[in-house]
């Protein structure tokens, strides 16, 4: 992973790039509330094949605030601007838990720039089948990124699948965690406030891959059975595992999102 410090109108970001296959597109990834590019990491050694582009969220891991609160059509511009820096007309997009919301705005505001789209661990926004209120509750603070004895403690609860019995992997995940601050962390749920996808989901036409944890205390599978229900080109698949299954499955749900990139499911 090369990773640097770009300015993209006005606002600095983290880049980083893993370089791939240049004659494929690169893939995208939006990831999840709070989260660093390194915490993709397990994700990216089992994967195969295009460039992968991430970035730190604005006011997340290394990507100073923004001077204003932001929507995920914010987003969708800055990442628009960011891929005319780096030279791509066009990419794959996968987005993780929160950072599907702008996946599916990029996927709808910049429709011809977005070839295929991975939706992972996500929801329609707003409006989506909620998980359990103290799961919510535990989500809606930083603290499990600031205090590695209370993530050891909840982690399990809260992701549910392969961490709720296996320690080791909460211990590889908060190795890579690269806190930078609450502000940023309250920007990302105040991004999603009454944001919703699901007026215009129907008008969206990129082929699309939807993912869902069987065992997904945050966002329930139902939701993942929503966005492919709703979305006119699209497949669905679940893993056995929780919320991170990227992460905790990586080698499965790698070879899957190849093998839709490559030729659909």
């Amino acid at each position: 992973m090369q990773i640097a410090l770009r300015d993209v109108g006005g606002q600095t970001l983290r880049v980083g790039i893993r370089p791939g296959d240049n004659g494929r597109p690169p893939l995208l990834i939006f990831n999840g509330i709070g989260a660093n590019i390194e915490l993709i990491q397990p994700f990216l050694d089992a994967f195969q094949g295009p460039e992968v582009v991430i970035f730190d969220m604005p006011g997340v891991g290394g990507s100073p605030a923004p001077r204003l609160p932001y929507r995920p059509s914010t987003l969708a511009r800055l990442t628009a601007r960011l891929l005319d820096q780096l030279g791509h007309a066009e990419v794959d997009v996968l987005g993780v838990s929160w950072g599907g919301a702008p996946a599916q705005q990029f996927a709808f505001q910049q429709a011809k720039r977005c070839h295929r789209l991975v939706l992972a661990a996500t929801s329609p926004g707003h409006l989506m089948v909620p998980g359990r209120l103290n799961v919510l509750l535990k989500m809606a603070t930083p603290r499990r990124y600031k205090d590695p004895d209370y993530m050891r403690k909840i982690g399990g609860d809260i992701y549910g699948g392969a961490l709720r019995n296996a320690p080791e992997l909460l211990r590889d995940h908060l190795g890579h965690v690269r806190w930078s601050s609450s502000y940023g962390y309250y920007l990302q749920l105040a991004a999603g406030f009454g944001w919703s996808s699901l007026p215009w989901l129907p008008f969206l036409r990129q082929p699309t891959l939807v993912m869902a944890g069987t065992d997904d205390p945050i966002v329930p599978v139902i939701n993942g059975r929503i966005l492919a229900k709703l979305i006119p080109d699209s497949q669905f698949v679940t893993v056995d595992d929780g919320h991170l299954f990227l992460l905790t499955s990586a080698k499965r749900s790698a070879g899957v999102i190849e093998k839709f990139l490559n030729h659909g499911v």
